[in-house]
């Protein structure tokens, strides 16, 4: 038998826990079929339709809202809030990512809290919001490879984050079966914890096909939340519907708790200055379903095409776009980030990288050093990973990460330049461009002499050309450039969760329009989809399999071979391609 047959043979008959194409994440939606070629013909259309599909979350908001484990959540998140408790969030990838903005949402509104209106209760509560990224924050970045893939990584992780009895952990994977992120929920109970679940497959399907998963949802000592609304609009990419349903619904829990913890200790007066207002929970699928009613706005549907025409031509130019923000510098980070493994877009380089290509969109705060604005984002200094060879072979790692342990350090992370360092790699083509975003108080409290202030310190970059991204409602202020308005005008509340909300789905909206308008989608399916882990591997092989009309078993070969092929004779520096693209362009050309 060959390595080829081999290997496939045995990700076919071994690795049946990662086979999940059951799964209602894993599925193509029926609204978005034909999405690419819609988009290819009209930008605007296929907007709408990648809107429509972030409808599919208010029935499930609506439910969640009014179930028992959502009110459990918020009672545990009160009880947490007194004791002085550790209330902590895991995730990997996109959840990953929505654990650290949800460390920073709250970490942020007690020190702002704080600062304005000097609450005592607040007095040392920033510091009990944690949260556990698959890989550390380092994978914020850059997608670890195959760390998803070990419940013993999440277990040391969760060890090291300090939780214990009488702390909360809430552990969020959409899928529901990532194995490090169960590894942080069994480990949190081994050290005496609380612990919630959140998924976004339905849990009794999970426990039925997956070992890993019933271990933990038939578990009598945690409480489940079913966040499951369908499947996404572009399918497996639970970056969008998915993580936007648990922002939605882990965010108001934490409103509501904050607000029912706080409210009986301040004046009326002090509430509306924090925007602490009481609100019934099911009031937000309400307030979500609205804010998807201003986001379908004509209006700001034809400002979304018009950017995402105006990425996609300078992509397709060989140009590079950097955007430029501060206070939701995070939420941008995380969307540009997400596009590498979901598109195989070159992912963020470190400064000393000179191989690697560059990527095509990058972040940056334009006043902040890198390690400022690292500090500036997360709220905290950064938590990253030391792991040595001893370590991971303690952890039963593979024998490639025991002989090669990954750099995830502090250091390491400092080495992306996500500052206001001038980075000659983004302002080395013609069609490089600047784009400034003003959203939430950048925009509602619009100040010259602050917003020049932020334009110099881009101009010393020396881009050739510059834009602006504008969120927030319509105002008679004249910039120069070019500008894509978004009329929107989220509502205030004590986390800024609608802003949060706002900025999340039009970023998302727009990448996934911009990939597909320059070919990085097939119908409604990720083509270039990475292949990092287990899980990804299935997804590639289904894709194959359903692009091609052939059989997940040679798909499942076809695929293997490319691997193959592609270690045999690995890419010239700067020609990324994903693994997937490459079996169905191989198919294709077959006599």
């Amino acid at each position: 038998m060959d390595n080829i047959t081999r290997d496939a043979t045995n990700f076919i008959l071994n690795e049946k826990e990662f086979h999940l194409g059951f799964l209602p994440t894993e599925q193509p939606h029926s609204t978005t079929k034909g999405l690419a070629e819609i988009i290819a013909h009209n930008l605007e259309e296929g907007i709408g339709l990648l809107q429509k599909v972030d409808t599919d979350i208010i029935a499930t908001a609506e439910r969640v809202s009014a179930s028992k484990e959502y009110t459990r959540l918020v009672a545990a998140l009160i009880t947490a809030l007194t004791n002085r408790k550790k209330i902590c969030f895991s995730g990997c990838g996109a959840t990953g990512r929505l654990a650290i903005l949800l460390e920073s949402m709250c970490r942020k509104f007690c020190r702002n809290a704080q600062k304005i209106s000097s609450i005592p209760l607040l007095q040392e509560r920033e510091n009990i919001f944690l949260s556990i990224m698959t890989g550390g924050d380092y994978a914020l970045v850059r997608s670890v490879e195959s760390f998803e893939d070990y419940e013993s990584f999440g277990r040391q992780q969760a060890r090291e984050s300090g939780i214990g009895t009488g702390d909360l952990l809430i552990a969020v994977t959409e899928g529901g079966e990532t194995s490090s992120v169960i590894g942080t929920a069994k480990e949190a109970l081994t050290l005496g914890a609380q612990v919630f679940f959140a998924c976004n497959n339905p849990p009794q399907l999970l426990a039925k096909h997956i070992e890993r998963s019933r271990q933990i949802i038939e578990d009598p000592r945690v409480t489940v939340l079913d966040l499951s609304s369908g499947p996404m609009a572009l399918a497996g990419s639970t970056r969008m519907q998915a993580t936007t349903s648990e922002l939605l619904l882990l965010g108001a829990a934490l409103e509501t708790a904050i607000t029912q913890f706080l409210h009986p200790h301040i004046s009326q007066k002090t509430s509306q200055t924090i925007h602490l207002t009481s609100i019934e929970p099911q009031r937000y699928a309400a307030d979500f379903a609205m804010l998807l009613n201003n986001l379908a706005n004509p209006k700001t549907v034809t400002a979304m095409a018009q950017w995402a025409e105006m990425e996609s031509s300078l992509y397709n130019a060989r140009g590079a776009i950097t955007y430029f923000n501060e206070e939701f510098l995070l939420d941008i980070f995380t969307d540009t980030t997400e596009r590498a493994p979901t598109f195989s877009w070159p992912p963020f380089r470190k400064y000393d990288d000179t191989l690697s290509p560059r990527p095509l969109a990058f972040a940056k705060n334009p006043l902040l050093s890198t390690p400022d604005t690292w500090n500036y984002m997360l709220k905290r200094e950064p938590r990253c990973l030391s792991w040595d060879s001893t370590l991971y072979k303690k952890l039963r790692a593979s024998e490639q990460i025991i002989a090669n342990p990954p750099s995830l350090t502090t250091t390491e992370l400092y080495k992306f330049l996500i500052g206001n360092e001038k980075d000659f790699s983004r302002i080395n083509s013609s069609h490089d461009t600047a784009i400034i975003v003003l959203a939430g108080k950048e925009w509602k409290e619009f100040h010259p002499f602050a917003f020049n202030k932020i334009l110099a310190s881009i101009n010393r970059m020396n881009f050739p050309s510059s834009h602006f991204i504008i969120i927030g409602e319509e105002k008679n202020i004249a910039l120069e450039g070019t500008c894509y308005h978004i009329p929107c005008d989220p509502k205030p509340s004590i986390l800024q969760l609608w802003e949060h909300l706002a900025i999340k789905i039009i970023f998302n909206t727009v990448s996934t329009a911009t990939a597909a308008k320059t070919g990085r989608v097939i119908n409604n399916w990720m083509a270039f989809v990475e292949t990092t882990n287990k899980k990804l591997i299935d997804r590639g092989t289904r894709l194959i399999s359903e692009l091609s009309g052939i059989s997940y078993e040679q798909a499942c070969w076809e695929l293997h071979k490319t691997f193959a092929l592609l270690k045999q004779n690995p890419m010239p520096e700067g020609k990324r391609i994903s693994p997937v693209a490459a079996t169905l362009k191989r198919i294709q050309q077959k006599p």
